[in-house]
């Protein structure tokens, strides 16, 4: 399966770029076209009104570093983290374990995520040509 290795860096940028869309649509309606209910639904939920700027600035500045794939291990587990928190004290607890349609995409979006935060970015982005080849050895010169 060599083929599926050598197409690994396209693989980890398709994912980088869907999961970027999404979190940069989700992150701009909150900051900028549903401010007032994104406001009153935190507020509903039992949480800090402001944390509904917290998420929509960690998702449409998160979403455009992994598009960029800058800094993408420390966003996507920032990205994450808060998917999980939406799981895990929103979503299960309003409709239960068991009814999983009504929670599955933060679930995958949670996953995919945590996903790129352990592999990295790949090949193809800015962290290629700056934080992860820091990591590796550099072959020693002859002479």
């Amino acid at each position: 399966m060599q083929i599926l290795e050598k197409l690994k860096p396209l693989a980890l940028l398709c994912l980088r770029l869907a999961l970027g869309v999404i979190f940069s649509y989700s992150g701009y309606r909150k900051l900028f076209v549903t401010t007032a209910t994104t406001l009153a639904d935190f507020g509903h939920m039992g949480l800090p009104p402001y944390l509904a700027y917290v998420a929509g600035v960690l998702e449409l500045f998160g979403a455009i570093l992994l598009i960029l794939g800058l800094l993408t291990r420390v966003t996507a587990l920032l990205l994450a983290v808060e998917m999980g928190f939406v799981l895990f004290k929103v979503d299960i607890p309003r409709s239960g374990i068991y009814a999983v349609p009504n929670y599955q995409f933060p679930l995958l979006l949670c996953v995919a995520a945590f996903a790129l935060a352990t592999v990295g970015a790949g090949a193809l982005s800015v962290d290629a040509g700056t934080f992860e080849r820091a990591g590796k050895a550099r072959p020693k010169s002859k002479g």
